[in-house]
Protein backbone atom coordinates (compact mmCIF):
# COMPACT_ATOMS: atom_id res chain seq x y z
CA UNK A 1 0.00 0.00 0.00
CA UNK A 2 1.28 3.37 -0.94
CA UNK A 3 1.96 6.20 1.35
CA UNK A 4 -0.65 8.62 0.56
CA UNK A 5 -2.95 5.53 0.99
CA UNK A 6 -1.60 4.77 4.62
CA UNK A 7 -2.44 8.47 5.63
CA UNK A 8 -5.75 8.59 3.56
CA UNK A 9 -7.07 5.13 5.13
CA UNK A 10 -5.76 6.99 8.83
CA UNK A 11 -7.11 9.98 7.66
CA UNK A 12 -10.65 8.79 7.27
CA UNK A 13 -10.87 6.48 10.20
CA UNK A 14 -9.75 9.41 12.53
CA UNK A 15 -11.84 12.08 10.65
CA UNK A 16 -15.01 9.26 11.23
CA UNK A 17 -14.35 8.48 14.52
CA UNK A 18 -13.93 12.30 15.41
CA UNK A 19 -17.42 13.29 13.43
CA UNK A 20 -19.41 10.50 14.96
CA UNK A 21 -17.87 11.23 18.10
CA UNK A 22 -18.94 14.89 18.22
CA UNK A 23 -22.03 14.03 16.55
CA UNK A 24 -23.25 11.78 19.09
CA UNK A 25 -22.03 14.51 21.73
CA UNK A 26 -23.87 17.16 19.46
CA UNK A 27 -27.19 15.12 19.49
CA UNK A 28 -26.72 14.40 23.68
CA UNK A 29 -26.75 17.86 24.14
CA UNK A 30 -29.62 18.79 21.98
CA UNK A 31 -31.60 16.17 23.77
CA UNK A 32 -30.95 17.71 26.86
CA UNK A 33 -31.67 21.08 25.65
CA UNK A 34 -35.01 20.17 24.58
CA UNK A 35 -35.72 17.89 27.69
CA UNK A 36 -34.61 20.77 29.70
CA UNK A 37 -36.79 22.90 27.99
CA UNK A 38 -39.65 20.36 28.33
CA UNK A 39 -39.36 20.32 32.05
CA UNK A 40 -39.32 24.59 32.27
CA UNK A 41 -42.76 24.19 30.75
CA UNK A 42 -43.93 21.76 33.14
CA UNK A 43 -42.65 23.82 36.04
CA UNK A 44 -44.87 26.49 34.69
CA UNK A 45 -47.83 24.31 33.87
CA UNK A 46 -47.26 22.91 37.86
CA UNK A 47 -47.09 26.57 39.11
CA UNK A 48 -50.21 27.73 37.72
CA UNK A 49 -51.86 24.42 38.64
CA UNK A 50 -51.18 25.37 42.23
CA UNK A 51 -51.47 29.07 42.03
CA UNK A 52 -55.27 28.25 40.77
CA UNK A 53 -55.88 25.95 43.75
CA UNK A 54 -54.56 28.36 46.26
CA UNK A 55 -56.55 31.33 44.66
CA UNK A 56 -59.68 29.40 44.36
CA UNK A 57 -59.34 26.49 47.21
CA UNK A 58 -60.69 23.87 44.88
CA UNK A 59 -58.62 21.66 41.61
CA UNK A 60 -58.96 23.15 37.85
CA UNK A 61 -60.35 21.15 35.32
CA UNK A 62 -58.58 19.44 33.01
CA UNK A 63 -60.13 20.99 30.13
CA UNK A 64 -58.56 24.31 31.29
CA UNK A 65 -55.09 22.70 30.21
CA UNK A 66 -55.05 22.65 26.26
CA UNK A 67 -51.98 20.62 25.41
CA UNK A 68 -51.58 19.23 28.54
CA UNK A 69 -52.93 15.88 30.04
CA UNK A 70 -53.51 16.80 33.73
CA UNK A 71 -54.99 14.05 36.30
CA UNK A 72 -55.34 14.64 40.19
CA UNK A 73 -55.40 11.46 42.73
CA UNK A 74 -55.72 11.56 46.44
CA UNK A 75 -53.30 10.74 48.79
CA UNK A 76 -52.48 10.46 52.34
CA UNK A 77 -48.95 11.50 51.43
CA UNK A 78 -47.51 14.62 53.34
CA UNK A 79 -44.27 15.04 52.11
CA UNK A 80 -43.85 14.42 48.01
CA UNK A 81 -40.64 15.88 46.14
CA UNK A 82 -41.75 17.12 42.57
CA UNK A 83 -40.29 14.86 40.18
CA UNK A 84 -39.60 14.73 36.29
CA UNK A 85 -40.03 11.86 34.03
CA UNK A 86 -40.59 10.22 30.64
CA UNK A 87 -44.31 8.94 30.13
CA UNK A 88 -46.06 8.11 27.37
CA UNK A 89 -48.55 10.73 25.88
CA UNK A 90 -52.28 9.50 24.59
CA UNK A 91 -52.66 11.92 21.44
CA UNK A 92 -56.91 11.73 21.54
CA UNK A 93 -57.04 13.49 18.45
CA UNK A 94 -54.55 11.56 16.40
CA UNK A 95 -55.62 8.43 18.02
CA UNK A 96 -51.70 7.02 18.91
CA UNK A 97 -49.49 6.95 21.94
CA UNK A 98 -46.57 9.57 21.68
CA UNK A 99 -43.30 9.86 23.74
CA UNK A 100 -43.58 12.45 26.74
CA UNK A 101 -42.40 14.49 29.66
CA UNK A 102 -44.60 14.42 32.91
CA UNK A 103 -43.98 16.18 36.17
CA UNK A 104 -45.72 15.31 39.49
CA UNK A 105 -46.10 17.27 42.69
CA UNK A 106 -48.43 17.58 45.64
CA UNK A 107 -51.07 19.81 46.79
CA UNK A 108 -53.69 20.70 48.80
CA UNK A 109 -57.45 21.43 48.12
CA UNK A 110 -60.26 21.78 50.43
CA UNK A 111 -58.31 20.21 53.27
CA UNK A 112 -57.33 17.52 51.04
CA UNK A 113 -53.92 16.36 49.41
CA UNK A 114 -53.90 15.26 45.72
CA UNK A 115 -50.77 14.31 43.47
CA UNK A 116 -51.06 16.47 40.31
CA UNK A 117 -49.56 15.09 37.44
CA UNK A 118 -49.10 17.00 34.08
CA UNK A 119 -47.50 15.26 30.93
CA UNK A 120 -46.81 17.02 28.05
CA UNK A 121 -46.34 15.40 24.27
CA UNK A 122 -42.68 14.90 23.06
CA UNK A 123 -43.52 14.74 19.50
CA UNK A 124 -42.64 18.06 18.55
CA UNK A 125 -39.23 18.42 20.21
CA UNK A 126 -38.20 14.62 19.22
CA UNK A 127 -39.21 15.99 15.31
CA UNK A 128 -36.89 18.45 15.87
CA UNK A 129 -33.57 16.30 17.15
CA UNK A 130 -34.48 14.00 13.98
CA UNK A 131 -33.85 17.01 11.69
CA UNK A 132 -30.91 18.55 13.40
CA UNK A 133 -29.29 15.23 13.50
CA UNK A 134 -29.92 14.55 9.94
CA UNK A 135 -28.66 17.64 8.97
CA UNK A 136 -25.63 17.22 10.94
CA UNK A 137 -25.12 13.61 9.34
CA UNK A 138 -25.15 15.31 6.08
CA UNK A 139 -22.47 17.72 6.66
CA UNK A 140 -20.55 15.63 7.74
CA UNK A 141 -20.82 12.93 4.94
CA UNK A 142 -20.65 16.18 2.76
CA UNK A 143 -17.61 17.46 4.83
CA UNK A 144 -15.70 14.10 4.93
CA UNK A 145 -15.79 13.55 1.29
CA UNK A 146 -14.64 17.98 0.60
CA UNK A 147 -11.80 16.06 3.28
CA UNK A 148 -11.05 13.07 1.29
CA UNK A 149 -11.08 14.65 -2.23
CA UNK A 150 -8.85 17.38 -1.03
CA UNK A 151 -6.23 15.16 0.90
CA UNK A 152 -5.85 13.01 -2.47
CA UNK A 153 -5.16 16.10 -4.89
CA UNK A 154 -3.20 18.20 -2.09
CA UNK A 155 -0.90 14.82 -1.18
CA UNK A 156 -0.45 13.99 -4.61
CA UNK A 157 0.92 16.95 -5.64
CA UNK A 158 3.02 17.49 -2.16
CA UNK A 159 4.58 14.20 -3.02
CA UNK A 160 5.24 14.60 -6.26
CA UNK A 161 8.79 15.25 -5.89
CA UNK A 162 9.41 12.10 -3.82
CA UNK A 163 8.52 9.82 -5.96
CA UNK A 164 10.25 11.16 -8.62
CA UNK A 165 13.14 10.93 -6.20
CA UNK A 166 11.99 7.44 -5.82
CA UNK A 167 11.14 6.30 -9.15
CA UNK A 168 15.19 7.35 -10.16
CA UNK A 169 16.34 5.15 -7.12
CA UNK A 170 14.61 2.43 -8.72
CA UNK A 171 16.16 2.74 -12.29
CA UNK A 172 19.12 3.71 -10.65
CA UNK A 173 22.09 1.12 -12.19
CA UNK A 174 25.29 1.42 -11.25
CA UNK A 175 26.93 0.57 -14.42
CA UNK A 176 25.13 2.96 -16.60
CA UNK A 177 26.64 6.76 -16.56
CA UNK A 178 23.19 8.23 -15.84
CA UNK A 179 22.98 9.69 -12.74
CA UNK A 180 20.20 10.60 -10.32
CA UNK A 181 19.43 14.47 -10.71
CA UNK A 182 18.22 16.44 -7.71
CA UNK A 183 14.46 17.53 -7.89
CA UNK A 184 13.06 20.82 -8.09
CA UNK A 185 10.93 21.24 -5.03
CA UNK A 186 9.99 23.97 -2.29
CA UNK A 187 9.56 21.61 0.22
CA UNK A 188 12.71 21.69 2.45
CA UNK A 189 13.09 17.72 3.07
CA UNK A 190 12.36 16.90 -0.19
CA UNK A 191 15.18 19.18 -1.33
CA UNK A 192 17.41 18.04 1.09
CA UNK A 193 16.61 14.21 0.27
CA UNK A 194 17.09 14.92 -3.57
CA UNK A 195 20.36 16.23 -3.11
CA UNK A 196 21.69 13.17 -0.43
CA UNK A 197 20.53 10.67 -3.14
CA UNK A 198 22.18 12.59 -6.13
CA UNK A 199 25.54 12.98 -4.31
CA UNK A 200 24.99 9.35 -2.69
CA UNK A 201 24.30 7.91 -6.21
CA UNK A 202 27.64 9.65 -8.33
CA UNK A 203 29.65 8.66 -5.18
CA UNK A 204 28.59 5.16 -5.66
CA UNK A 205 29.44 5.49 -9.95
CA UNK A 206 32.57 6.71 -9.11
CA UNK A 207 33.89 3.68 -6.72
CA UNK A 208 32.01 0.80 -8.72
CA UNK A 209 33.89 2.84 -11.91
CA UNK A 210 37.24 2.50 -10.00
CA UNK A 211 36.67 -1.03 -8.70
CA UNK A 212 36.09 -2.26 -12.28
CA UNK A 213 38.74 -0.75 -13.59
CA UNK A 214 41.15 -2.00 -10.90
CA UNK A 215 40.10 -5.38 -11.19
CA UNK A 216 39.94 -5.47 -14.59
CA UNK A 217 43.20 -3.96 -15.12
CA UNK A 218 44.59 -6.02 -12.48
CA UNK A 219 43.38 -9.15 -14.17
CA UNK A 220 44.33 -8.72 -17.42
CA UNK A 221 47.94 -7.51 -15.84
CA UNK A 222 48.01 -11.19 -13.74
CA UNK A 223 47.14 -13.18 -17.03
CA UNK A 224 50.47 -11.74 -19.19
CA UNK A 225 52.83 -13.03 -16.11
CA UNK A 226 50.77 -16.24 -15.66
CA UNK A 227 51.24 -17.28 -19.76
CA UNK A 228 54.71 -16.58 -19.55
CA UNK A 229 55.25 -18.70 -16.35
CA UNK A 230 53.31 -21.74 -17.62
CA UNK A 231 54.93 -21.44 -21.09
CA UNK A 232 58.20 -21.32 -19.69
CA UNK A 233 56.96 -24.20 -17.27
CA UNK A 234 55.63 -26.14 -20.09
CA UNK A 235 59.25 -25.92 -22.18
CA UNK A 236 61.12 -27.02 -18.64
CA UNK A 237 58.75 -29.82 -18.21
CA UNK A 238 59.90 -31.22 -21.89
CA UNK A 239 63.25 -31.11 -20.95
CA UNK A 240 64.75 -34.70 -20.98
CA UNK A 241 68.10 -33.73 -18.84
CA UNK A 242 65.49 -33.13 -15.72
CA UNK A 243 65.81 -35.55 -12.47
CA UNK A 244 62.34 -37.14 -11.31
CA UNK A 245 62.47 -35.04 -8.09
CA UNK A 246 62.43 -32.11 -10.26
CA UNK A 247 59.79 -33.05 -12.45
CA UNK A 248 57.84 -33.40 -10.17
CA UNK A 249 58.58 -30.10 -8.64
CA UNK A 250 57.84 -27.99 -11.78
CA UNK A 251 54.90 -29.94 -12.52
CA UNK A 252 53.57 -29.24 -9.40
CA UNK A 253 54.41 -25.60 -9.94
CA UNK A 254 52.52 -25.97 -13.28
CA UNK A 255 49.41 -26.97 -11.84
CA UNK A 256 49.26 -24.34 -9.19
CA UNK A 257 49.85 -21.34 -12.13
CA UNK A 258 47.59 -23.25 -14.31
CA UNK A 259 45.08 -23.34 -11.43
CA UNK A 260 45.70 -19.27 -10.54
CA UNK A 261 45.11 -18.70 -13.72
CA UNK A 262 41.99 -20.38 -14.48
CA UNK A 263 40.47 -19.07 -10.85
CA UNK A 264 41.65 -15.58 -12.14
CA UNK A 265 38.84 -15.81 -15.21
CA UNK A 266 36.21 -17.07 -12.71
CA UNK A 267 36.56 -14.13 -10.47
CA UNK A 268 37.16 -11.92 -13.50
CA UNK A 269 33.62 -14.05 -15.09
CA UNK A 270 31.70 -13.40 -11.51
CA UNK A 271 32.55 -9.69 -11.24
CA UNK A 272 30.81 -9.19 -14.67
CA UNK A 273 27.86 -10.99 -13.96
CA UNK A 274 27.60 -9.85 -10.59
CA UNK A 275 27.64 -6.14 -12.08
CA UNK A 276 25.50 -7.44 -15.43
CA UNK A 277 28.42 -5.95 -17.72
CA UNK A 278 27.44 -9.44 -20.35
CA UNK A 279 23.88 -7.69 -21.42
CA UNK A 280 24.25 -8.89 -24.99
CA UNK A 281 20.91 -11.36 -25.10
CA UNK A 282 19.52 -13.87 -28.11
CA UNK A 283 17.29 -16.32 -28.46
CA UNK A 284 18.69 -19.55 -27.71
CA UNK A 285 17.45 -23.34 -27.99
CA UNK A 286 18.80 -25.02 -24.96
CA UNK A 287 18.46 -28.37 -26.66
CA UNK A 288 20.68 -27.45 -29.60
CA UNK A 289 23.20 -26.43 -27.05
CA UNK A 290 23.11 -29.26 -24.74
CA UNK A 291 23.62 -31.50 -28.09
CA UNK A 292 26.92 -29.24 -28.92
CA UNK A 293 28.40 -29.61 -25.16
CA UNK A 294 27.35 -33.59 -25.40
CA UNK A 295 29.31 -33.66 -28.31
CA UNK A 296 32.09 -31.20 -27.14
CA UNK A 297 32.53 -33.39 -23.81
CA UNK A 298 32.35 -36.91 -25.92
CA UNK A 299 35.90 -38.11 -25.52
CA UNK A 300 35.84 -37.34 -21.53
CA UNK A 301 32.64 -39.50 -21.65
CA UNK A 302 34.54 -42.41 -23.72
CA UNK A 303 37.24 -42.29 -21.39
CA UNK A 304 35.70 -43.12 -18.33
CA UNK A 305 33.10 -45.22 -20.19
CA UNK A 306 30.01 -43.17 -19.01
CA UNK A 307 26.63 -44.16 -20.25
CA UNK A 308 24.83 -40.95 -21.40
CA UNK A 309 21.22 -40.51 -21.98
CA UNK A 310 19.44 -37.63 -23.56
CA UNK A 311 16.32 -37.04 -23.05
CA UNK A 312 15.26 -33.28 -24.46
CA UNK A 313 12.46 -31.58 -25.42
CA UNK A 314 12.74 -28.16 -27.27
CA UNK A 315 13.15 -25.32 -25.19
CA UNK A 316 14.05 -21.18 -26.46
CA UNK A 317 14.97 -18.60 -23.89
CA UNK A 318 16.52 -15.28 -24.43
CA UNK A 319 20.43 -14.93 -22.93
CA UNK A 320 23.48 -14.21 -23.25
CA UNK A 321 25.36 -17.25 -25.61
CA UNK A 322 28.11 -17.07 -23.14
CA UNK A 323 26.96 -17.39 -20.10
CA UNK A 324 24.92 -20.13 -21.78
CA UNK A 325 27.43 -22.04 -22.46
CA UNK A 326 29.58 -21.13 -19.45
CA UNK A 327 26.62 -22.55 -17.55
CA UNK A 328 25.80 -26.03 -19.66
CA UNK A 329 30.06 -26.81 -19.79
CA UNK A 330 30.16 -26.27 -16.07
CA UNK A 331 26.84 -29.03 -15.75
CA UNK A 332 28.89 -31.19 -17.98
CA UNK A 333 32.10 -31.01 -16.34
CA UNK A 334 31.13 -31.17 -13.05
CA UNK A 335 29.07 -34.76 -14.34
CA UNK A 336 32.06 -36.14 -15.86
CA UNK A 337 34.46 -35.03 -12.92
CA UNK A 338 32.65 -35.91 -10.19
CA UNK A 339 31.64 -39.25 -11.81
CA UNK A 340 33.08 -43.06 -11.31
CA UNK A 341 34.37 -45.20 -14.31
CA UNK A 342 31.47 -46.70 -15.85
CA UNK A 343 28.84 -44.28 -14.24
CA UNK A 344 25.94 -42.57 -15.73
CA UNK A 345 24.48 -39.43 -17.14
CA UNK A 346 21.01 -38.48 -17.56
CA UNK A 347 20.47 -35.48 -19.07
CA UNK A 348 16.41 -34.41 -19.29
CA UNK A 349 14.83 -31.29 -20.66
CA UNK A 350 11.18 -30.77 -19.98
CA UNK A 351 8.77 -27.96 -20.09
CA UNK A 352 10.86 -25.17 -18.11
CA UNK A 353 13.50 -27.39 -16.16
CA UNK A 354 16.92 -28.97 -17.12
CA UNK A 355 17.94 -31.49 -15.31
CA UNK A 356 21.51 -33.25 -14.73
CA UNK A 357 21.99 -36.50 -13.37
CA UNK A 358 25.85 -38.55 -12.15
CA UNK A 359 26.71 -41.06 -10.53
CA UNK A 360 29.57 -40.21 -8.06
CA UNK A 361 30.28 -39.98 -4.88
CA UNK A 362 28.03 -41.95 -2.52
CA UNK A 363 27.36 -39.43 -0.24
CA UNK A 364 25.03 -36.10 -0.90
CA UNK A 365 26.98 -33.32 -1.34
CA UNK A 366 25.73 -30.03 1.53
CA UNK A 367 22.86 -28.32 0.20
CA UNK A 368 23.53 -24.82 1.90
CA UNK A 369 27.09 -24.58 0.96
CA UNK A 370 28.00 -26.11 -2.23
CA UNK A 371 26.87 -22.57 -4.21
CA UNK A 372 28.97 -20.62 -1.75
CA UNK A 373 32.04 -19.34 -3.68
CA UNK A 374 35.22 -21.65 -3.08
CA UNK A 375 33.12 -24.41 -1.82
CA UNK A 376 35.00 -27.85 -2.37
CA UNK A 377 33.58 -31.20 -2.58
CA UNK A 378 36.06 -34.07 -0.95
CA UNK A 379 37.51 -34.99 -4.23
CA UNK A 380 37.48 -31.71 -6.21
CA UNK A 381 40.44 -30.08 -7.43
CA UNK A 382 39.00 -27.29 -9.00
CA UNK A 383 38.51 -23.48 -8.08
CA UNK A 384 35.44 -23.62 -5.90
CA UNK A 385 33.82 -21.15 -7.83
CA UNK A 386 31.90 -23.27 -11.01
CA UNK A 387 28.88 -23.29 -8.55
CA UNK A 388 28.83 -20.25 -7.64
CA UNK A 389 29.20 -18.84 -11.60
CA UNK A 390 26.12 -21.21 -11.89
CA UNK A 391 24.06 -19.97 -9.76
CA UNK A 392 24.92 -16.03 -10.38
CA UNK A 393 24.15 -16.87 -13.88
CA UNK A 394 20.36 -18.22 -13.12
CA UNK A 395 20.02 -15.20 -10.54
CA UNK A 396 20.73 -13.19 -13.51
CA UNK A 397 17.84 -14.56 -15.57
CA UNK A 398 15.78 -14.75 -12.56
CA UNK A 399 15.86 -18.68 -12.78
CA UNK A 400 16.84 -20.97 -9.62
CA UNK A 401 19.76 -23.84 -10.10
CA UNK A 402 19.12 -26.30 -6.73
CA UNK A 403 20.35 -29.58 -5.83
CA UNK A 404 19.13 -32.99 -4.81
CA UNK A 405 20.43 -36.33 -4.05
CA UNK A 406 18.15 -39.69 -4.57
CA UNK A 407 18.84 -43.32 -4.77
CA UNK A 408 22.75 -42.41 -5.15
CA UNK A 409 22.42 -39.95 -7.94
CA UNK A 410 23.18 -36.29 -7.74
CA UNK A 411 20.90 -33.71 -9.49
CA UNK A 412 21.26 -30.50 -10.36
CA UNK A 413 17.89 -29.17 -11.73
CA UNK A 414 17.42 -25.63 -13.25
CA UNK A 415 13.50 -24.02 -13.98
CA UNK A 416 13.84 -21.60 -16.30
CA UNK A 417 11.52 -18.03 -15.91
CA UNK A 418 8.64 -18.09 -18.11
CA UNK A 419 10.17 -16.17 -20.22
CA UNK A 420 13.49 -15.87 -19.12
Amino acid sequence: MKLASHYNKASVIISVSVLLISGLVYYLIINHIARQQLDDNLSEEIAEVINYVNLNHRLPKPVEFDEDQTSFAKTKLTHYNTRFFDAPYANTKEKKVEAGRAVSALINADGENYVVTIIESREDAEYLIQIISAITLVLTAVLLGILIITNRYVLNGLWRPFYRILDQVKWFNVADTNKVAAVETNVDEFKDLGDAVAKMSARVTTEYQGLKAFTENASHEMMTPLAVITSKLDMLIQDETLKPDQFAQITDIYSAASRLSRLNQSLLLLVKIDNNLLQDTEKLNIKKIVLEKAQQFQEMIVNKNIQLDLQLADLEINASRYLIDVLINNLFSNAIRHNKNSGTIKIQLSGNRLQFQNTGDPNPLQKDAIFERFYKGRTSDGTGLGLAIMKNICALYHCEIKYAFSKGMHCFYIDFAKPV
